[in-house]
């Protein structure tokens, strides 16, 4: 018996790999957050499968599906929004299932940055422009950040970020960016990526709060800031430079 954690990607049903449709149709057992993972998934489980919405439980309630599943001998497909690697609560479970001697394995999808990236039709790591991309959050309800992770000193670097779980904030944020990225730093905030009801606006740190709330966008949602977001006059890639040495 096996617990798969299997990214379910950002919304778009189609979006999760074969690798990790085929587990799911294998598996007899299926966790799923209900609020975020499609639900044209679940016709992918196989015919009788226990389907258990895990948007409400607690993690030991969880926890305790996949061992009374282990002891019936049943794998089980654990669906993850996303990408299981970033903002997933993944660790907690695996550290559990670690002590008590369940094996599981992880079956990567595509990340929320990736779709929101997609949506927008930019790169996001842009020759002379941005090369690197800060992966965050913010804290409100959720786990404190640790130290060294406020967004004054991840700005400094004024590389691309991408925020998750932080557009309730967006006011809040946008302010603590401005004296590192500037006022008038593009910034585009997508919601609900890649599904029929995305949601996608275009702006500055200076005006982007306000577009935020007149459309209503409260939850699942990234943020991304820098200069990639409008870069149109830039150096190309030495990847398919003609000055390139092939050999």
């Amino acid at each position: 018996m096996t617990v798969r954690f299997i990214g379910a990607g950002p919304g778009a049903a189609d979006l999760i790999t074969l690798r990790g449709q085929r587990a799911v149709a294998s598996s007899p057992v299926c966790l799923y957050a209900g609020s975020l993972v499609p639900a044209e998934l679940l016709e992918c489980c196989p015919y009788g499968a226990r389907l258990v919405d895990t948007a409400r439980m607690a993690l030991e309630e969880i926890v305790a599906e996949m061992l009374a599943a282990h002891r019936a001998g049943h794998d089980v497909a654990r669906l993850h929004s996303g990408d299981p690697s970033v903002f997933s609560a993944m660790a907690e479970q695996m550290r559990r299932l670690d002590a008590a001697g369940v094996p599981y394995e992880v079956i990567p999808g595509v990340p929320a940055f990736a779709a929101a990236a997609a949506s927008l039709k930019r790169e996001l790591t842009v020759p002379g422009v941005g090369q690197t991309i800060v992966l965050t959050r913010t804290s409100v309800r959720a786990t404190p950040m640790p130290e060294g992770e406020d967004l004054d000193t991840l700005g400094r670097s004024r590389a691309t970020m991408v925020l998750h779980l932080a557009v309730q904030r967006v006011e809040a944020v946008a302010a603590e960016l401005v004296p590192n990225y500037g006022a008038d730093c593009p910034v585009a905030v997508v919601a609900r990526a890649s599904r029929d009801d995305e949601v996608i606006l275009r702006g500055t740190l200076a005006d982007i709060a306000g577009k935020v709330h007149a459309a209503g966008v409260v939850r699942t949602a990234v943020i991304v800031v820098g200069r990639v977001l409008t870069a149109s006059e830039f150096p190309d890639s030495h990847l398919y430079s003609a000055a390139r040495c092939r050999d």
